[in-house]
């Protein structure tokens, strides 16, 4: 038994007590708390400790989230305790009311099953008054008289208490247990044995916990003072409206209703969108101007008055100022700088006509897009652009209808309040990479923007207003033209821009892209020189594309080389890029130059295939092997290339005896069919006829004349129907060395429209059946 005095009274103390461990709380001693009990092992406990003098030793879990704490999740340092009262509650809870009697320390834990017990020592309190101590007890009751007066949760009461109160000990864990701290933080107030030294923690906690709480009501009075000025404005302004109302004078005094109708006013809408405007105006006058409502309805208006409804830029109907506008731009593209031309000179004949809806079909990097806003400068227009790429929901075209705040108008209209005009170039970027999904299909609201008999009233879901959108030239671009949906192609005249043949892009690296790219790098001209000839082995040897970006960006990379090795040397010596030295600058070439076989050839044909980088050679080979007439096809070849091969074997077989065939090949036989460059996918009929040649080669052994390539469908009767994709495949045949090229003669009035560039030096052969193909290729 352990003995404490307590108000002149001796309590004899058990050294072996019930333990109950507290979640959430710290308890002190001099204080009474009501718990609320439910844990077993707890009830337990407090059952134990009603056999022992009603005695319990209460300690603080060290992580408050453990339901069933072990003996290590608990403080060793806690406060002997007297149970006041016990109330049992129907729900099984007990509510207990303690009272703390003084600190005590877990000498060691009993074995007991049901609950914790532990072997206690009793701390006894032996520090006296002192003048330090008075001095720091003054301060304490100082701060925490400050400290009740701004938190909220302690009410005032508590300093009559506090004030009453002798004891240095007894004081402090008084204030201790008022904090509104953690667990940690008490626990460790708690545990200090000296009172000095506890007074000093406090006044510490003190002064941090008061900076705090006076930021904090700062910050409340400064929202209170917003929110009262708020409300006295809006009380004023109800006022204000009672007043107009009985005068008469409605608006009159309202300099921002007054501002909103003069807006409305220089806007010179049509007349429904007038009415629609001044009806707007109305219902703002009579909404709270604090109501969610009114923001949506000052929005509305906003949007309304900033679209351009009547102000237009005066076209530029000068012929040749546009054509060396576009020209000075760009090289080449004559088809669509006619069509623009063509528009200019009806619009100067007629004065008034409906925009036209143009689309530029090419591969990436050919100047669709640059093309655009030249035509919009050779105008004298201004210029508009919505990127489609990834769009898939309706309201990006239409707008968002107006049911909640952040709603807003859809790119169109967006776009034509940036244009500020009513006759803008509007170009619609990658219309062939739209997608639909659950929120609507944007390609199908296009259908009104790109009808002219339609868009002259388009109505957008957020303005609820027909807009004239007839005067816009729209312009879309794509990169595949059976990929824009057969509904919104027919809107459009397209006009398919093919990749720049090799002397195009010569021309345009020499003329456009070396004196941009010596200006942006900081060279002058006369310090680097770039030969023609290292330009081709780029364009050849570093890049593989139909436009010129990646031809811009190797030739970049060798002006920062230079500039590096200026930068580095010091010297001013002039940098000539050759043929022979590229290397140094790019490294080995990532596409390097093929060799072809171009002598003659048993069981092998050139063919010539389309691809968006400018047309490409395709060999194939065919190997006959004794077997049982199987048909082997290799390369990555799609579908319809391997109907193709069966289509010629079937020819073949069909005109074995006309052919010269010997044998049934066809049941001793197994044909193996090989397109080489096995990793790159190949698709198309346009190989056709190479496939039947290359067989019926390989079939009669007879070799295939040189330097000779073709390009074809074949049919089962032998005819040979056209291609597509000419202008790239006779390109490729030219920069292979072919010289002679066989073509459907159904493809022979395109020859008219082909840049004599690429059809110089080169033999031309049009065939209609497939004996003429074998004339050729066996003469």
């Amino acid at each position: 038994m352990q003995k404490v005095t307590r108000d002149g009274k001796v309590i004899e103390i058990n050294n072996r007590l019930p333990i109950l461990p507290l979640k959430e709380v710290v308890v002190f001693p001099y204080m009474i708390y009501p718990l609320l009990i439910g844990r077993a092992a707890s009830l337990k406990a407090i059952e134990e400790s009603m056999l022992l003098d009603k005695m319990v030793f209460l300690t603080a879990q060290k992580n408050v989230t453990i339901e069933d704490p072990a003996s290590r999740d608990l403080y060793r340092v806690g406060v002997v305790a007297r149970v006041l009262q016990v109330l049992k509650l129907p729900n099984g809870l007990m509510k207990v009311l303690i009272e703390g009697l003084v600190r005590g320390r877990i000498k060691r834990f009993l074995s007991v099953e049901d609950h914790f017990q532990a072997q206690i020592d009793v701390l006894a309190e032996t520090e006296r008054s002192t003048p330090v101590i008075k001095a720091k007890v003054r301060r304490v009751s100082g701060l925490f008289k400050r400290y009740v007066q701004l938190h909220r949760n302690l009410p005032d009461e508590v300093m009559l208490t506090i004030d009453r109160i002798q004891e240095p000990q007894r004081f402090t864990d008084m204030i201790c247990s008022h904090l509104q701290s953690d667990v940690t933080t008490k626990q460790k107030l708690l545990e200090i044995k000296s009172v000095e030294k506890q007074l000093m923690d406090l006044i510490k906690m003190l002064e941090g916990e008061m900076e705090i709480l006076e930021l904090e009501r700062d910050l409340e009075d400064r929202v209170r003072g917003q929110i009262n000025r708020s409300q006295k404005h809006m009380y004023l302004q109800e006022q204000m409206r009672a007043i107009q109302d009985e005068l008469g004078e409605e608006g009159e005094l309202n300099g921002e209703f007054s501002f909103l109708s003069e807006r409305v006013r220089k806007a010179k809408m049509p007349e429904e969108s007038n009415e629609r405007a001044l009806e707007e105006l109305d219902k703002l006058r009579q909404t709270p101007p604090f109501s969610p409502e009114a923001t949506v309805i000052r929005n509305y208006l906003d949007w309304l008055v900033a679209v351009p409804w009547f102000k237009k830029t005066k076209d530029n109907l000068d012929i040749e100022a546009a054509s060396k506008i576009l020209d000075d731009d760009h090289f080449g593209l004559r088809k669509p700088k006619e069509r623009i031309l063509e528009h200019l000179a009806v619009l100067k004949l007629s004065k008034n006509i409906k925009g036209p809806i143009i689309c530029f079909v090419g591969p990436p990097g050919v100047g669709k897009t640059s093309l655009g806003r030249s035509v919009a400068r050779a105008m004298g227009r201004n210029f508009a652009r919505v990127s489609l790429g990834g769009v898939r929901d309706e309201a990006e075209i239409r707008g968002h209808r107006r049911t909640y705040i952040g709603s807003m108008p859809g790119k169109i209209m967006q776009s034509l309040k940036k244009a500020k005009t009513v006759n803008p170039v509007f170009l619609l970027d990658e219309v062939d990479k739209m997608s639909m999904d659950f929120r609507g299909d944007p390609s199908s609201a296009l259908l009104e923007v790109l009808d002219p008999e339609q868009n002259k009233a388009f109505n957008d879901h957020y303005l609820e207003v027909d807009y004239d959108l007839s005067k816009v030239l729209f312009i879309t671009t794509a990169n595949v033209e059976n990929q824009i949906p057969e509904p919104l192609r027919d809107r459009m005249e397209v006009i398919n821009l093919p990749g720049y043949l090799e002397h195009d892009k010569v021309e345009i690296a020499t003329h456009f892209l070396l004196p941009k790219l010596l200006k942006g790098h900081g060279l002058k001209k006369s310090k680097l020189k770039f030969l023609k000839s290292a330009i081709v082995r780029v364009i050849r040897e570093y890049t593989r594309e139909a436009g010129v970006r990646n031809l811009e960006r190797e030739m970049a990379a060798v002006c920062r080389k230079v500039a590096k090795e200026i930068v580095a040397s010091g010297k001013a010596e002039v940098v000539t890029i050759s043929k022979e030295n590229l290397t140094k600058y790019l490294g080995i070439a990532k596409f390097p130059e093929r060799k072809l076989d171009h002598g003659n050839m048993a069981g092998a044909a050139l063919g010539l295939a389309w691809t968006q980088y400018g047309g490409d050679i395709l060999q194939i080979e065919v190997n006959l092997m004794e077997g049982k007439g199987k048909l082997s096809l290799t390369g990555t070849l799609g579908d319809v290339m391997k109907e193709s091969a069966r289509a010629a074997l079937s020819y073949a077989r069909t005109n074995a005896d006309d052919l010269g065939i010997l044998g049934k090949f066809w049941s001793d036989k197994d044909i193996h069919v090989h397109v080489p460059e096995g990793a790159t996918p190949k698709d198309g009929p346009s190989a056709g006829i190479t496939i039947a040649v290359a067989l019926i080669s390989a079939l009669t052994g007879k070799r295939v004349r040189k330097n000779l390539a073709m390009t074809g469908e074949i049919t089962l009767r032998g005819n040979v129907l056209p291609i597509g994709g000419l202008n790239e495949k006779l390109l490729a045949a030219k920069r292979f060395g072919v010289a002679t090229v066989i073509i459907p003669d159904e493809n022979e009035r395109e020859l008219s429209e082909i840049n004599e560039q690429v059809l110089k030096g080169l033999k031309i052969l049009p065939v209609s059946r497939m004996e003429d193909v074998l004339r050729e290729a066996f003469a």
